[in-house]
């Protein structure tokens, strides 16, 4: 980022000594590189041994797991877990183009179980990697200009940008913004290079971190773009949103939103998610000073005592939305204009054959859950040797076929065909449903998501059926723990998992992700659940008025109350 922002990092309210164990980890950790490169080299064991350079990883875009199927049994058999990684895909705006994605597909079959998921911030997730493949997939990822810099860590993740090519006339110019963004906040340490690359170490001084300083971010930052009237990207779930506006002339700003945040922690009410709150308008030249300004006033005043509460919607409900947008426009140097008029009408794809005014075809492909199988990256390779367009991923968790020719379109429509992936086969809530990896990979699980909730949705199906509701879209998002990585707080029908086979059941979210849901039952199993969506279906099969969502009617019929801030979502 900008080299004229003050590094304030250390000038903090206390001493490093009385902050968190996490922010005195990163003020050693010498730019992120802590001993990561002694510990791959450890041969005793298939993890990294320092505790550490486990958290310093994620900073890398890598995730320590293990196999928590055997976990026990390999417990019983006095081993080691079963040590594997994940590696996370810095992909701005969710675009890879066929070189790109045959590239992920090679490094999936050889070292990821032959699996990739889409995640839900459209990017890719290897998972099943073991330590000695690590280089060997990031390398590999270099080889065709992607890396995994910033895709987690306390910094500024993976950026969003609504992908429906046909969601506004100047997609691209925001797209390539994404993508500049994306590049502006990543760290400058030269960490990465050395540890995945083998580059030699040049000398380096505090500068080496000109916006991050030795403590980067104070937590995870999130940032997206959104092209009404696509809310695809859930603009409201971002710590800042850029709402493209648009007038005759093509694009002229921004409106901005901050301190969205889905994180929570059961049986903590000092936590909840809360939805971005829109503060005003900047014009398309002040993007990039806006994101400094932002970014700029959570590093200097985020909770660094209190992980629990170091997001940006907590400093911004701390602080007070008023302080904390003329402390931006101080930074900024300049005033935000009134917010302009603008409207969302999904946060969902477009399914089937698209055509956009440059004779350009788009066609969107159902992936349950995000889950390319060897099934799916057998379809998809086929159709990357043929494409000569694009890949977007959805935050969907699916993927368009992006910039056909339309030469091109019978060959990848036989593709489909020949892989079984005709859109005609799935249900409206299937394709308005997403979840987490979770178990058995994820460490934070305490439930299934990925693996449980498709035959979740085929009973759900067999109960819309019954009310006439099949062909009705409602949004269902699954998490298997609180964090909700999948969104699951302002879905129509939300889960987070609490324990092997029970859930926390929400009702009342916007469709468009405009409103956080209401908790309707508590720690329940899938009898409880269906019946509880049985009984609310089947009321708005026959009270519901004509266009009437599934989510606004939960709430005009007092099913749940409405959560009208993040703050009272716990009441």
């Amino acid at each position: 980022m900008t080299s004229q922002t003050i590094d304030r990092s250390h000038d903090l309210s206390q001493p490093l000594d009385r902050l968190s164990a996490d922010e005195r980890m990163k003020d050693a950790s010498d730019y992120l590189r802590g001993t990561i490169k002694q510990g791959l080299l450890d041969r005793i064991t298939g993890a990294v041994p320092s505790a550490d350079d486990v958290k310093l990883m994620k900073f890398h875009g890598i995730y320590q797991q293990d196999d928590r199927d055997v976990r026990d049994e390999r417990r019983r058999q006095k081993l080691e877990p079963a040590f594997q990684f994940m590696i996370r895909v810095r992909l701005p705006g969710g675009v890879c183009t066929p070189a790109q994605w045959l590239k992920l597909d090679e490094l999936a079959r050889a070292h990821g179980g032959r699996t990739l998921r889409i995640t839900t911030r459209q990017t890719f997730q290897f998972h099943w990697v073991l330590k000695d493949s690590l280089r060997p997939i990031i390398q590999g990822l270099h080889e065709t200009l992607l890396d995994t810099v910033a895709a987690c860590g306390d910094d500024s993740r993976g950026v969003m940008c609504t992908v429906d090519p046909q969601s506004s006339r100047f997609h691209a110019e925001v797209a390539a913004m994404a993508k500049r963004v994306s590049d502006h906040v990543i760290p400058r340490t030269r960490a990465y290079h050395e540890i995945w690359y083998g580059d030699e170490r040049v000398a380096s001084s505090e500068s080496e971190e000109p916006f991050y300083g030795r403590t980067y971010m104070p937590r995870k930052f999130k940032i997206g773009f959104a092209l009404p009237p696509s809310n695809d990207i859930d603009v409201y779930a971002q710590d800042l949103g850029f709402i493209a506006i648009g007038g005759p002339e093509g694009l002229e700003g921004f409106n901005v939103a901050i301190g969205g945040g889905m994180g929570r922690t059961d049986q903590a009410p000092e936590t909840y998610p809360r939805l971005a709150s829109v503060i005003g308008f900047i014009p398309a030249d002040r993007m990039i000073a806006c994101a400094d300004a932002v970014m700029t006033v959570q590093r200097d005043y985020g909770d660094r005592k209190d992980r629990a509460r170091a997001r940006f919607k907590y400093t911004i409900d701390d602080k007070g939305l008023g302080w904390i947008k003329a402390e931006i426009e101080r930074v900024m140097g300049a005033p935000f204009e009134e917010a302009r008029p603008y409207a969302f009408t999904s946060n969902g794809d477009s399914f089937g054959w698209n055509e956009t005014p440059d004779g350009r075809l788009h066609r969107t492909v159902t992936i349950q859950n995000g889950r390319l199988d060897l099934k799916l990256l057998d379809a998809f390779r086929d159709i990357a040797h043929i494409h000569r367009g694009t890949f977007r991923m959805t935050p969907n968790q699916n993927v368009i076929i992006a910039g056909v020719r339309p030469e091109d379109r019978a060959a990848i429509d036989a593709v489909l065909a020949e892989h079984g992936l005709e859109e005609e086969s799935v249900s409206p809530i299937r394709r308005n449903a997403i979840a987490c990896v979770a178990l058995p990979t994820c460490g934070l699980a305490m439930a299934e998501s990925e693996r449980y909730l498709p035959g979740l949705l085929d009973k759900v199906e067999a109960m819309l059926a019954r009310h006439g509701l099949s062909e009705e879209p409602i949004t269902v998002r699954m998490s298997g723990c609180p964090n909700g990585c999948s969104r699951p707080y302002i879905a129509e029908i939300g889960f987070t998992g609490r324990a092997p086979g029970k859930y926390n059941l929400y009702l009342g979210g916007g469709f468009h992700g405009e409103r956080l849901n209401r908790m309707i039952r508590e720690n329940v199993g899938e009898g409880v659940i269906l019946e509880v969506l049985d009984e609310v279906l089947g009321r708005y099969a026959r009270e519901r008025q004509p266009g009437e969502r599934f989510g606004d009617f939960t709430i005009r019929a007092g099913i749940v109350r409405e959560v009208t801030e993040g703050r009272y979502f716990n009441d």
